[in-house]
């Protein structure tokens, strides 16, 4: 609901900025304030991006001190709320800053291949991210932990040995000191692959619920779900791109947002607001894609740790935990959901324990 009352407020705001010449007065300060296009980009999607910011703040104080307090989830401190948002605008502008230069030097100089050359660039730049964020972005928000001495992890270790899964490490996450909600995921590649556990997580399901989750996401790992996605996302990147490569400088586009002057920069801006719908076709795809991959996943947890009740009980708990939503509308689940519904996945994991009958008993029972 926060979200909808968000973007009623958020969209005249910026059809009223747009029809006003926000835009072209941003970019007539940053052409007086730089002579290289480069710089001219960055003073131009640095203004927008902290104004973008600042007008955001009152929903995320709201969704956080009101909507997540009022429900018992909120642990965050007014200190790690500031701290968060300052942490957030740091990375953005050396990671959002150094891929947007890239992109405009590409644009500038390499013509009819740069939409090319920007998808190989970004790419190579999102695998490396991806490689090293456990170890060097991740733990400037959080701290992590490896897991402690305990029949915990014996039991992980030894269920790692039967699946042949080389632990790089589990580790534990303070979610608590932000939130009550419990969460699992696998992070990484190579040897900065880890599994991270909430410790509100650990704290509130038994060893063989803990197992039956880990499963799940080791499942993941060996059906190469995380290796799928990065290909999704890659293909949809260098759509993107190309799509992009077709409206750089168009003056119509340019006359629409009341702009004097063409620029690359701009352009990439301006793209965003016309890439919409086709990112939400693609999301739809990954969506879809995604909900297979939590069922094969569930399956795996429920073949080899052989506990498909104990995987049903951390599951309620979950969203119990989490007052996830039963019950989702159909079209809601199709057009946002990256997971199936809890009660579904319920059903499938008892098809599995014998109590079913029904038409995914095959996928549960696949290789």
């Amino acid at each position: 609901r926060l979200s909808i009352i968000a973007d009623s407020l958020l969209t005249p705001l910026i059809v009223a900025f747009i029809l006003l010449g926000g835009f072209n007065l941003v970019d007539t300060f940053a052409r007086e304030a730089a002579e290289a296009d480069i710089w001219r980009g960055l003073i131009f999607a640095g203004i927008l991006f902290m104004a973008s910011s600042l007008i955001n703040i009152p929903f995320s104080v709201y969704r956080t001190f009101i909507i997540e307090e009022r429900y018992g989830f909120n642990r965050t401190t007014v200190k790690t709320f500031i701290l968060d948002l300052f942490k957030g605008w740091v990375l953005a502008g050396l990671i959002g800053g150094i891929v947007f230069a890239a992109i405009i030097w590409f644009f500038a100089t390499a013509g009819s291949m740069a939409w090319l050359l920007c998808w190989g660039a970004v790419t190579a730049f999102q695998l490396f991210i991806l490689f090293i964020a456990p170890v060097t972005i991740m733990p400037l928000f959080n701290k992590f932990t490896p897991l402690e001495d305990g029949e915990l992890k014996l039991k992980i270790e030894e269920y790692a040995r039967k699946q042949d899964f080389k632990i790089k490490g589990v580790f534990t996450m303070d979610a608590s000191r932000r939130s009550t909600k419990s969460n699992a995921y696998f992070t990484g590649f190579g040897r900065f692959r880890r599994i991270v556990l909430f410790d509100t997580l650990i704290k509130r399901h038994t060893v063989d619920e803990l197992l039956s989750i880990l499963a799940h996401e080791v499942g993941h790992y060996k059906k190469r779900h995380i290796m799928k996605n990065v290909l999704v996302s890659v293909l949809s990147t260098g759509l993107m791109f190309f799509i992009l490569a077709l409206f750089i400088n168009n003056r119509g586009l340019f006359d629409a947002f009341r702009m004097s002057h063409t620029s690359i920069y701009a352009s990439l801006f301006f793209f965003a607001f016309l890439y919409g719908p086709v990112d939400m076709v693609v999301s739809i795809m990954g969506n879809l894609l995604s909900r297979r991959f939590e069922y094969e996943a569930d399956a795996y947890s429920a073949r080899t740790y052989g506990q498909p009740g104990s995987m049903i009980a951390g599951l309620k708990k979950l969203s119990a935990d989490n007052l996830s939503n039963l019950t989702p509308h159909p079209l809601k689940v199709f057009f946002t959901y990256s997971h199936p519904p809890v009660l579904e996945r319920i059903r499938v994991l008892d098809q599995l324990r014998g109590i079913a009958g029904g038409s995914k008993k095959e996928l549960l029972t696949s290789d």
